[in-house]
């Protein structure tokens, strides 16, 4: 089971790290940032469908965890593909990684959970390696875009999902994937009605609508359930550490496929923010 749970993450960290090649290739068949979004995790949401009739006697018991599982789950999916459509790759994928900062801040906080010195140090590497990313000093001259706040923000709210997940085993995983499908619905459909966005283009054509209901059933489904699937059969520290694959396949995919780097400054800091990963996995309790 180990192997196998080893396996299935490796490939379901792949695909997370190069999910930025079909929403760029979307977005360039006509889909927006926002509806695109808005459409693919309805098209999850409608495959996922039969999981929440099975489990709509837990519903009404445990409505605040979905609904928490809703607001930060779909926003952070929905921060992160829109960040990902209109931003550099790699510096996305980068910020989006201080998720392991938000993970030690919000378990110290809301999980009571201890902080040693070398996860303190990883704290500190993961703040300084972001500033590094954002420009150094120079961020005081020119501020990070909204980009770059959209890309840390889904990483913060990444965690805090990770952490309901955390606090709620007694609910069922795929109900709470299920519903941070309903999320990034509705908060993608609030974004559009307040901003008037076109929720259809006309340009679109039926291929590209095609490639977006191949890239939900089959990439996005292998994606999410593989990787909760995998983490629930291994030990939470080899988890950690496999998962750190996505912003490795991220850089490389980007830096050989869009021909993006990095300058010295922001590759030291992105290699801060790796260590300090790195230094959170290997800190993170065994279980089976």
């Amino acid at each position: 089971m180990q192997a196998n749970a080893t396996l299935v993450l490796i490939g379901a960290s792949m695909l997370w790290g190069l999910t930025w090649l079909p929403l760029k290739s979307l977005h360039e068949m006509g889909f927006d940032g926002v509806p695109l979004t808005f459409w693919l995790y309805t098209l999850l949401f409608l495959i996922v469908l039969p999981w929440v009739l099975k489990f709509r006697s837990v519903l009404k018991i445990h409505w605040k965890t979905l609904l928490a599982v809703a607001l930060l789950g779909g926003g952070a999916q929905l921060a992160f593909n829109t960040a990902l459509i209109y931003g550099d790759v790699i510096r996305v994928m980068v910020l989006f990684y201080l998720v392991p900062l938000w993970g030690v801040l919000g378990g110290r906080f809301f999980l009571k959970e201890h902080i040693d010195r070398a996860r303190w140090l990883g704290v500190a590497f993961s703040l300084f390696g972001a500033f590094l990313v954002v420009g150094g000093l120079h961020a005081f001259q020119s501020p990070p875009s909204w980009i770059d706040g959209l890309a840390i923000l889904s990483g913060f709210l990444f965690a805090m999902n990770n952490i309901t997940f955390r606090l709620t085993p007694h609910v069922p995983v795929s109900l709470k994937i299920s519903f941070m499908f309903l999320g990034s619905i509705m908060l993608a459909g609030s974004v559009i009605v307040s901003m008037e966005m076109p929720l259809i283009s006309n340009e679109i054509s039926w291929q590209a609508w095609f490639w977006l209901l191949a890239y939900a059933a089959l990439w996005m489904m292998a994606a999410n359930f593989g990787t909760q699937w995998a983490v629930t059969h291994m030990e939470a520290g080899r988890a950690s550490i496999i998962i750190i694959l996505e912003l490795v396949v991220a850089v490389l995919s980007a830096s050989l496929i869009l021909g993006e780097s990095m300058s010295s400054l922001e590759m030291v800091g992105g290699a801060l923010i790796l260590l300090a990963a790195y230094i959170e996995a290997k800190k993170a309790p065994e279980h089976t």
